[in-house]
């Protein structure tokens, strides 16, 4: 049984988990249509994808896929929607889904929590706690999925629906993974 300090503020220890927070590097999300993060270690229990100032170019709804070996693409299992004067909210099957209430006017700020919950059915779920700098709305979504084998890669969508996908066009967005 081994264990290293590395003077940066985590423990490997013989599993090669590491122990503290890893962060990914940070990812402008000013063009494309979808921001992935691979190579995500095998011993990851809890990510943490956040945003600042995320924007797209048209009105569906935010997407965070994951997967093992390649992005899943169905059998989510969630809602999402959103505060302000009113309240509206959808189901989710394509993935874990962040509303965007008022199209490419919505600016996203905020964080989606994904937490592994049983690691031989390779069970997440997800929590999103967003708002928006736009206008006066928090965003909000939840949801589970079981997937094939354990998670490797995670991929933001700006649009959940439509042909063609919208383009994101402004901010950033990172992930922090822990063991």
């Amino acid at each position: 049984m081994s264990t290293v300090i590395d003077g940066s503020a985590s423990v490997t220890i013989n599993s090669g988990a590491v122990l503290g927070i890893t962060s990914g590097t940070a990812v402008a999300s000013t063009s494309g249509t979808s921001i992935s993060f691979t190579n995500i270690p095998s011993w990851v229990r809890r990510i943490t994808v956040m945003f600042s100032g995320v924007s797209t170019n048209g009105s569906g709804n935010y997407q965070i896929q994951i997967g093992s070996g390649s992005v899943t693409t169905s059998g989510y299992l969630g809602s999402t929607g959103y505060f302000t004067t009113g309240t509206a909210v959808s189901a989710a099957t394509t993935g874990f889904l962040i509303y965007n209430p008022s199209g490419a006017a919505v600016v996203a700020h905020g964080t989606t929590t994904l937490t592994l919950l049983n690691s031989a059915t390779n069970t997440w779920v997800a929590t999103s706690i967003m708002a928006s700098s736009q206008a006066a709305q928090m965003l909000f979504g939840s949801g589970s999925i079981s997937l094939a084998g354990t998670l490797d890669q995670l991929r933001i969508i700006g649009s959940a629906t439509g042909s063609p996908a919208d383009t994101f066009d402004a901010g950033s967005v990172n992930i922090m993974y822990e063991g």
